[in-house]
């Protein structure tokens, strides 16, 4: 079956080795920095500001070397073999496994659809009063609408411009306030663990590696393939994706700690302690302005929108993988994946009574089912009948393991925190 990234490549496009070309590369990095700014972010780096100050922002440090190591891992997966993670793990490993292992990637999908068409309808409900089941209808639809009648190409022209938006709103947040940038850079590189903080620490660190983001990195990444048969090629595009990476993880990096700037410097110094992102918009109205409180509203608005929408194709190349398919949303494998993902996801949304139990069931379900994606995405790269000679190395074998380990320790605790 032809690959839905096919009609990006040109059979006669040869990579130009230039100063620019690499810029021409940057793109499928940033819609894996969605997941990373999505609005279960947005409430973990606000409480880490309000309650502790600039004192966490190491958190953000540590968590994005780890998201930035595992997700140049799975990128390689990608390019290297054609074949995204959820492709691979049918080709290569025994039905019952795979269809088990993509069967909890599914869940995975549909909780994280959930905690982020409920930013989505949150924000909503901030600008414009509308009811938060009604404002995810309006999500769900709009996602929907966008992933069925668009390309990809302009999928990601869409996502960079709504990360673009999200960046310039906290640039403006920040410039309402005053940072004292040396406490803040010695809090960026020295971990310090206050009095009853480690629930917002583990909270942050487990939760930035999502599931979804893993399977989707190795499909997008094969839209700048250039082919799978010149070594020289696929090292250049190796070397390509790890800038796109690193640049889109910086990105993620700056936006997470501006959240947790804006905190510190507004809640933490009025000790007003934040527990909703509704709480926090009313409460920077007194503080820096309705204008203000009404870019926090618009910046949320675009994350929800924007990280649904790649919980959507994550879910499409998962369900698609199933069949040993790539994404293609003209496909119906792919169309029923995101379908289900979406729809399901508001369903639950309905049966709630409470918007934060969603969030708290949806980090319940990642919590379980991030170990066994990333433990896959390890055992995928570290075999040589699947990756050839660009299989991992010994140290970055032991790396990826280590950080498995680390990662799936951190949920454990988080789930456990919020179970018992």
């Amino acid at each position: 079956m032809l690959k839905f990234l096919q009609d990006l490549k040109s059979k006669e496009h040869k990579p130009g080795y230039g100063g620019l070309e690499i810029f021409k590369y940057i793109g499928p990095g940033l819609l894996v920095t969605v997941g990373f700014i999505d609005p279960g972010n947005w409430a973990s780096n606000l409480a880490a500001g309000a309650d502790f100050g600039y004192k966490l922002l190491w958190m953000v440090t540590l968590s994005t070397v780890m998201l930035i190591i595992l997700q140049h891992n799975v990128a390689h997966l990608g390019i290297a073999t054609g074949l995204c993670l959820s492709e691979a793990a049918s080709m290569h490993l025994k039905p019952f496994w795979s269809r088990s292992i993509l069967g909890t990637g599914m869940l995975a999908s549909v909780s994280t659809s959930l905690a982020e068409i409920l930013g989505g309808a949150i924000a909503l409900n901030m600008l414009f009063h509308i009811p938060i089941k009604a404002g995810a209808l309006l999500v769900l639809a709009f996602v929907i609408i966008m992933l069925i009648t668009n390309s990809y190409r302009l999928i990601e022209k869409w996502i960079i411009a709504f990360v673009s938006i999200i960046g310039l709103s906290f640039i403006y947040e920040l410039s309402l306030v005053n940072i004292d940038w040396g406490e803040a850079a010695r809090c960026w590189i020295t971990p310090s663990f206050p009095h009853g903080s480690m629930i917002i620490i583990m909270s942050v660190l487990g939760a930035v590696v999502m599931p979804h983001n893993l399977f989707l990195h190795s499909e997008i990444i094969q839209s700048r393939q250039w082919n799978l048969k010149d070594d020289k090629v696929i090292k250049k595009q190796l070397d390509f994706e790890l800038f796109d990476t690193l640049f889109s993880m910086i990105i993620g990096w700056g936006i997470n700690s501006a959240m947790i700037l804006l905190a510190a410097t507004t809640f933490f110094r009025t000790q007003i302690p934040i527990t909703e992102l509704q709480q926090a918009q009313e409460t920077l109205k007194p503080l820096l302005g309705s204008q203000a409180s009404v870019i926090f509203a618009i910046a949320l608005l675009f994350a929800g929108v924007a990280s649904t929408i790649t919980s959507g194709m994550a879910a499409g190349t998962i369900f698609a993988g199933l069949y040993k398919e790539p994404y293609d949303i003209k496909d119906n494998h792919t169309r029923t994946g995101v379908i289900v993902s979406l729809i399901v996801a508001t369903i639950i949304i309905f049966l709630i009574s409470n918007p934060f139990n969603g969030l708290i069931i949806s980090q319940m379900m990642l919590s379980i089912q991030l170990p066994i994606t990333i433990f896959l995405q390890v055992y995928l790269t570290s075999s040589e009948k699947v990756m050839g000679k660009y299989k991992n190395r010994a140290l970055t074998k032991f790396t990826l393991y280590l950080v498995g380990a680390i990662v799936t320790s951190l949920n454990i605790m988080l789930l456990v925190s919020i179970l018992f």
